[in-house]
């Protein structure tokens, strides 16, 4: 037994002495953090919601660290393409990435093959906020409410084509639990981006949109769009006079976006916490927040440990409605 003490004692001092090195390099990853510019990766075309958001954050950043933070937009297929080159990039505090439900909760569900993880890829940063979509269609179109729409894709069964920003978005899934709901057949037409969805059915190439608020507003605000309802449980508070889809006919139907700041998985904690503070404090400043609310965005600002369990039961709660509804990309 003496033997043994004597062999451990000397064993633990050099446990005690590494753990003693490690904390001080732990603070000092925090402290030393950043000293280059960080590239925020928007897994979207510019113009969406996604962008818009993530320049907002970004410029706020960039300006409480002392370092740019340089929005690059990587486009494609329903946000997997921005969002796998994040997963893949050096876990080091300088690729962020603006993650979606879609990206990290919706795509798992509906793609066949995955790139990526959208949890254990992942270490959750913050979340931004909550936003419905918002039923739009142009304000020649002949309709006035979702019933009229309905009617519609009833008389003619296809001919009606809504628009989204991508196959597996909140955007594209929102249209397709609508159809399945009200028992209609509808022709999706995926593009790269809010921004380009939006542009389409400016054109009138498409009937219909499901838009996040944030991208709908300013046309529904100039009277290019008309608003026919909103799809969260409660009327949104920038278009009050708008009914929910709940309210429109279709009981129990509620889809509610989020987005969110996330990074490799292996990001150091000392870095991820700095990052985590930061932007939920630019969450919380007055003029961000009136400007989140002014694009229909709730403001959140929980951090990673919240955000990660929440993210988890989007998973799940995505995975049971897809099945449920018999969603699936074609």
């Amino acid at each position: 037994m003496l033997v043994h003490q004597r062999l451990m004692r000397p064993m633990l001092a050099v446990l005690c002495t590494g753990c003693m090195a490690l904390a001080p390099h732990a603070q000092a990853q925090g402290d030393s953090y950043p000293s280059k510019p960080i590239t925020y990766v928007v897994p979207f075309a510019a113009g969406g919601t996604t962008d818009l958001l993530g320049r907002l954050i970004g410029q706020r950043l960039s300006q409480t660290l002392g370092q740019s933070v340089v929005v690059e937009n990587r486009a494609g297929a329903g946000g997997n393409i921005g969002s796998d080159y994040v997963a893949k990039a050096a876990p080091d505090g300088y690729t962020i990435l603006g993650g979606t439900i879609s990206s990290h909760a919706i795509n798992v569900s509906l793609y066949p093959k995955m790139p990526y993880d959208p949890i254990k890829n992942f270490q959750p940063i913050a979340l931004i906020g909550t936003l419905p979509n918002v039923l739009v269609v142009n304000a020649s179109s002949p309709w006035k409410s979702v019933q009229d729409v309905i009617a519609a894709a009833k008389a003619k069964p296809g001919s009606i084509n809504f628009g989204s920003s991508g196959n597996g978005t909140s955007q594209h899934l929102a249209a397709e639990l609508f159809a399945n709901m009200a028992g209609l057949r509808m022709t999706h037409v995926p593009y790269k981006g809010s921004s380009q969805a939006v542009q389409a059915l400016l054109g009138n190439q498409v009937d219909l949109v499901f838009e996040n608020s944030v991208a709908a507003m300013p046309m529904i605000q100039s009277g290019k769009f008309r608003a026919l309802a909103t799809t969260g449980a409660k009327r949104a508070a920038e278009l009050p006079d708008v009914p929910t889809m709940a309210e429109s006919g279709l009981n129990g139907y509620e889809i509610v976006s989020w987005q969110a700041i996330f990074a490799p998985a292996g990001t150091p904690a000392p870095i991820v916490n700095r990052l985590s503070t930061e932007i939920g404090k630019i969450i919380r400043q007055p003029d961000v927040r009136a400007k989140l609310a002014s694009m229909g965005v709730e403001p959140s600002g929980i951090g990673p440990a919240e955000l990660a369990s929440f993210q988890k039961s989007e998973v799940a709660k995505w995975a049971n409605l897809i099945k449920v509804a018999n969603i699936h990309l074609e």
